[in-house]
């Protein structure tokens, strides 16, 4: 694909007939290897004989998509054990050329992007633009991190000295074993990139994908090893949270760690257990409840773009997806027709045969089930302005399709206002000054990210130095980020939503995977 016509997640549409042709040829392709059992990549070893679990497509239950091995906790032990004996040669081979494999890693992606995005699509229901934005993004992090590992030299710089016979060097180390347990709603760059990251600064790895969509840790460690990783650099267990994350999060040798999810998960069985002898590197990303507000000089028909696309872009299955937005009442009423309208036309449908659906179905199973108990909810305690229903007709019958919900009229303390939902239901809050929606919107123990909509500078300046947010953006109609990326940039949280705001494509990401040694050799 060229640079122009390269899909990102800010593209509105993906209006290109070659573009489509080749995900239909893609799709018919990827078909014909569904149902197949595959394997752990655990050293070189390729591991079967396990229990296995199925996953199927949330377009179409009936479509099964492959059967995989749930991973024990010796083949975590295995894995980590490997990755341990591996770490020293794979930190001693020179930076230039891990940067060089992960390159071809990237390079690897770009001409797999029509079969990746096909996968994508089948197992995580995301529209057409989502899935190629993912993928292109996922490749976009990797040469963005080589990038930047050149720039900075391989992270060894000479430092002062008050002797001449001493040499004094600062040198960013390898930690050894890094695990990598991704999530479900963004399986290849939420997995691909901090492995990648990872890698590329003298790590081995333990690849650990959600349940819910294995097929993007076996696609990824493929493209690793053919791009040059050592089978013992880069290993994959699939199978359970309980048993093999719970397993890898315990390990000893287990010497850094990403994960991305939910904040329970994250903070309290991840963050809190990790390092008990002694301190160890723990990047979280996890939730969000995120904020946007529309002040009176707003640009109305760009703050309902930009809302409508926070909110409903993926179903709202995203971290940064906009769950709350704070009106001022001099334009609530006109707001909020425009975005009842907007929502009402949203168009819902299965991404594999339709071109410009802009929703596909949920995800998973689960959110299903949170989108009937929340749309009551809405409907006992507020006003639904649009959507709340869930979609079972026609071809839409076998899959998780639900409507994008908007409901005004609940109490700031209401648990869908409170609550990170992860689905398509967004809350509108009518306030009468910036203060007050200043306030509102911080109040909360998440900070991802923020939206804000005004004319005037001095609102604009008051809301970027008064958000309690590590992602934020200003009068966007693409809407907010993971859902507006026009290429890499920093996503990392605040408060309940990350232990660090550089964990995922800002300049200062590989120093979260590196240590410092200050070096001092006197002649």
């Amino acid at each position: 694909m060229s640079e122009t016509t390269k899909v990102t997640y800010a593209s509105l549409t993906a209006d290109n007939e070659e573009l489509h042709a080749n995900l239909d040829a893609a799709i018919v392709q990827v078909r014909e290897h569904l149902g197949a059992t595959h394997p752990l990549g655990v050293g070189r070893e390729a591991r079967t004989g396990r229990a296995t679990f199925e996953s199927r497509s949330p377009i179409d239950t009936r479509i099964l998509l492959g059967h995989f091995q749930s991973g024990t906790e010796d083949d975590v032990r295995d894995a980590v054990s490997l990755a341990k004996a591996a770490a020293p040669a794979w930190e001693a081979t020179p930076w230039q050329e891990r940067a060089t494999v992960l390159d071809r890693a990237a390079g690897l992606i770009r001409e797999r992007l029509y079969e990746l995005t096909a996968w994508l699509i089948l197992e995580n229901g995301k529209n057409r633009v989502e899935a190629f934005g993912e993928i292109e993004e996922t490749a976009d992090l990797i040469l963005y991190y080589g990038q930047k590992m050149r720039e900075a030299g391989g992270f060894t710089n000479p430092m002062g000295r008050l002797d001449d016979r001493d040499t004094n060097t600062s040198v960013m180390r390898a930690h050894g074993v890094w695990a990598v347990i991704s999530p479900w709603n963004f399986p290849y760059a939420l997995l691909g990139a901090p492995a990648a990251a990872a890698l590329l600064t003298g790590n081995t790895v333990v690849m650990k994908p959600a349940s819910d969509t294995p097929m993007a840790g076996v696609l990824l460690q493929e493209i690793f090893r053919e791009a040059g990783v050592p089978e013992d650099v880069v290993h994959l267990v699939t199978g359970s949270g309980g048993v093999a994350g719970r397993t890898l999060v315990e390990h000893p040798d287990t010497a850094g760690l990403t994960f991305t999810g939910s904040y329970d998960v994250g903070f309290n069985q991840i963050y809190r257990r990790f390092a008990t002898r002694f301190p160890k590197p723990c990047i979280v990303e996890m939730g969000g409840k995120n904020p946007a507000i529309v002040m009176e000089s707003a640009d109305l028909a760009r703050a309902v773009s930009g809302v409508h696309r926070s909110a409903f872009g993926m179903g709202g299955q995203k971290c940064s997806a906009c769950s709350r937005v704070y009106v001022h009442e001099a334009v609530e009423e006109a707001f909020l027709a425009e975005l009842a309208k907007a929502t009402r036309a949203t168009r819902i449908g299965d991404p594999l045969s339709d071109r410009s659906a802009f929703m596909g179905p949920l995800s998973i199973a689960p959110a299903l089930e949170d989108f009937r108990r929340f749309a009551e909810m809405a409907r006992r305690d507020g006003e639904i302005l649009a959507g709340g229903n869930v979609l079972t007709e026609g071809d839409l019958a076998h899959g998780y399709f639900v409507e994008p919900t908007v409901v005004r009229g609940l109490g700031e303390d209401h648990p869908l206002v409170r609550e990170e939902l992860f689905v398509p239901l967004l809350c509108v809050q009518r306030v009468g000054s910036m203060d007050e929606a200043l306030a509102k919107a911080n109040d909360t123990e998440y900070g991802l990210t923020a939206g804000f909509f005004s004319r005037k500078q001095e609102e604009i300046d008051a809301f970027l130095a008064g958000i309690q947010a590590g992602v934020v953006y200003v009068n966007r109609a693409a809407g907010a980020t993971t859902g507006a990326w026009p290429g890499v940039q920093p996503f990392g949280g605040w408060k309940g939503s990350g232990s660090t705001g550089k964990n995922i494509g800002g300049p200062h990401t590989l120093g979260c995977y590196l240590r410092e040694q200050s070096r001092t050799v006197t002649a």
